[in-house]
């Protein structure tokens, strides 16, 4: 048999069991989502819904996760079921979830259909903004009975996010170009969260483009907004660190180029709408201010 003709051998199952009692609660998308009673078997999609269910001190709960999920440390030992753009929906009905955790934007629509039409319930984040991400953290604390740990969590981020914001309250604002990919250059636009994230760190955003969060970007088109910053993301871990030199210097008369204002800057922490957004959040700002984190230097 093929893996495909598995599935609704798999599915037989799962329908065969009988649900838990449940109740009917809305996800971020306004739509009714049944949730069992008792601790839930849950499947996310996402490496940052990995990281609001850990952080709520639900990780126990965790039947699978993608194959991007590698924080917590904890995360890394959780059963694979594909990557958040491609899971593997055999795997997914293999374990059995009471509920499959997704986000709006970060997961094909056609995948997420998919699995309501085998009727596995999928609940759906929305972190529109700085906002958005501290409302998804409550959202999940409501769906997974942790209401108390989400408000302490939302809590804590707004006052280091609220600290941050004084560190660099009043200073001159400079113009950032915030590049997700370097080759071919893809930025964040005014539609990302991480455009919030530039204003919170006392930057603001050069590109301007609204028709997709992410556009793609001509070398042109970057001389033409003349960034006094550039930060590129890096998926690799380690620290913040000059990236001068090669194709950079060829347009000197970028001011971030002149300057030597050219940053690589590890994304995870500013690409997951998660808990340590906040973490992105202080790099952007030390990245964007040094100046407001020296000794001294914080207002």
């Amino acid at each position: 048999m093929t893996r495909r003709s598995l599935l609704p051998v798999f599915l037989w199952f799962v329908l065969a069991i009988p649900p838990a009692r449940a109740a009917t609660m809305p996800d971020m998308l306004g739509r009714p989502v049944a949730v069992p009673d008792g601790p839930l078997r849950l499947v996310a999609l996402a490496p940052s819904l990995t990281e609001i269910v850990f952080a709520l001190g639900r990780g126990d709960w965790l039947v699978g996760v993608t194959e991007f999920c590698d924080y917590p440390p904890a995360a890394r030992s959780k059963p694979r079921i594909g990557g958040s753009m491609t899971p593997d929906l055999e795997r997914v009905v293999q374990v059995r979830p009471d509920v499959v955790l997704a986000t709006a934007e970060g997961n094909p629509r056609d995948k997420v259909a998919e699995l309501t039409r085998l009727g596995i319930p999928v609940f759906a984040v929305k972190p529109d903004g700085y906002a958005g991400v501290l409302a998804s953290v409550r959202t999940l604390g409501h769906l997974l009975r942790a209401e108390a740990e989400a408000a302490a969590l939302s809590q804590e981020m707004e006052r280091r996010a609220a600290a941050i914001r004084r560190a660099v309250g009043g200073r001159p604002r400079p113009r950032v170009l915030y590049l997700v990919w370097a080759d071919p250059l893809i930025a964040a636009g005014p539609s990302t969260f991480i455009h919030d994230l530039i204003g919170m760190a006392g930057g603001e955003n050069v590109v301007r483009e609204r028709a997709v969060p992410y556009p793609r970007l001509s070398w042109e088109e970057v001389l033409a907004s003349a960034p006094e910053v550039i930060l590129v993301a890096t998926q690799m871990g380690g620290g913040d660190r000059p990236l001068n030199g090669g194709s950079w210097n060829a347009w000197q008369s970028i001011p971030a180029v002149r300057s030597g204002r050219i940053l690589s800057i590890p994304g995870d922490t500013i690409h997951r709408p998660g808990p340590r957004v906040v973490d992105g959040l202080e790099r952007l700002a030390r990245a964007i201010h040094p100046e407001a984190f020296l000794p001294g230097g914080a207002r």
